[in-house]
């Protein structure tokens, strides 16, 4: 055949997600991608339902509404925000705007998959740098920058270790970085931990940083894909120029507004996801099983070898227990588990408990 796609695109490997099914199993318990198992607020669900009456009716472009919303609770400047379809395609923009052939990407080790795959499809080469004992090490970054780097990823907490480095940590790399290079903060996980701001003070106060979030994890609307990008206003006018005019949906747009707004449901959320990991967490060190303390809303179990892992993962399949290997990701020894509802998180324990 002679028509060929750009060079880079035949490097990506298909996205992976998290299994959703087992075969011969009618009731499952997912807990595979990190979703909310509570589900979105009562307000975004409100919200959902009436935008049902405009269907017919083109979304915004600008989007101002949402960014209004995310501004006053964040507290960012609403011009300083755009949204995508998710924080995916947010971060498919910056490698799109910033990145070229010739150009270098670096994230770290065990970090998102979309980095790459990103950088492979603007025709940049993507770069990693190593981690230390799963947790992103400012100094292996810095060494692997060269005159070519033009982005910079890091997860914040990181997916799918869990684990996280101070605002000292951050601020230090992003001083670090050379003139014309930029450091893009992936806050996916930031609403978890308590007190976070992901990383806005820094890239207030700077012009080589960049945030994305999302709405698909504590919010619970992952399948309406919605996320947001914030950062300097060059930066946000750049990637306002390759977004599409009508990315989000109307029902998208209405129930991310009221999920930011509906304050104390996310708070509620936070908190009964710390409480469930750290029982989890507790319970899987009392049978041995090796964990790095997560900040997320997972835990990463590390048993002795592949073989195990794959043998407690086959375990919870046949309980209908859904969770996710990821050797994809460099750890052929580990699970990810995410902390569901109580119910479930005592499931997985129990199942655990049965083969090791």
């Amino acid at each position: 055949m002679t028509i060929t796609p750009q060079p880079g695109i035949m490097d990506i490997k298909l996205y992976q997600s998290g299994a959703s099914k087992i075969e011969g199993v009618s009731e499952v318990v997912k807990l595979s991608s990190n979703e909310n198992p509570h589900g979105p607020s009562k307000r975004a669900l409100d919200a959902f339902r009436q935008a049902a009456g405009e269907l017919h009716l083109y979304p915004s472009t600008d989007h101002v509404d949402l960014r209004n919303a995310i501004g006053e609770v964040q507290g960012m400047d609403p011009q300083k925000i755009t949204c995508g379809v998710g924080s995916d395609e947010i971060i498919s923009f910056i490698c799109y705007a910033y990145a070229a052939p010739g150009d270098e990407v670096l994230y770290t080790e065990h970090g998102f998959s979309m980095y790459r795959i990103s950088a492979l499809a603007a025709g940049a080469t993507p770069v990693v740098a190593p981690e230390t004992e799963r947790r992103t090490d400012v100094d292996k970054l810095l060494a692997a920058v060269t005159e070519r780097t033009k982005l910079v990823f890091i997860a914040n907490p990181n997916n799918p270790t869990g684990t996280m480095i101070d605002e000292a940590e951050v601020a230090r790399l992003a001083d670090g970085l050379p003139e014309g290079c930029l450091l893009v903060l992936d806050g996916a996980y930031a609403e978890f931990v308590e007190g976070f701001d992901a990383g806005k003070a820094i890239v207030d106060a700077r012009e080589n940083v960049f945030m994305t979030r999302t709405f698909s994890k504590i919010f619970g609307l992952g399948g309406l894909r919605i996320g947001y990008g914030y950062g300097p206003q060059e930066i946000i006018d750049t990637l306002n120029r390759v977004r599409g005019p009508f990315n989000l949906s109307v029902p998208a747009l209405k129930a991310a507004e009221s999920a930011m707004r509906d304050v104390g449901y996310t708070e509620w959320c936070r908190k009964e996801n710390a409480r469930m990991r750290e029982w989890m967490t507790l319970k899987l060190q009392a049978m041995g099983v090796e964990l790095d303390p997560s900040e997320a809303n997972f835990v990463l179990a590390r048993f002795k070898d592949q073989a195990k892992a794959e043998a407690v993962d086959a375990h919870l399949k046949s309980k209908g227990l859904i969770v996710r290997l990821v050797g994809g990701y460099g750890l052929p020894n580990c699970l990810r588990i995410t902390v569901g509802t109580e119910e479930a998180c005592k499931r997985v324990i129990a199942a655990i408990k049965e083969v090791l």
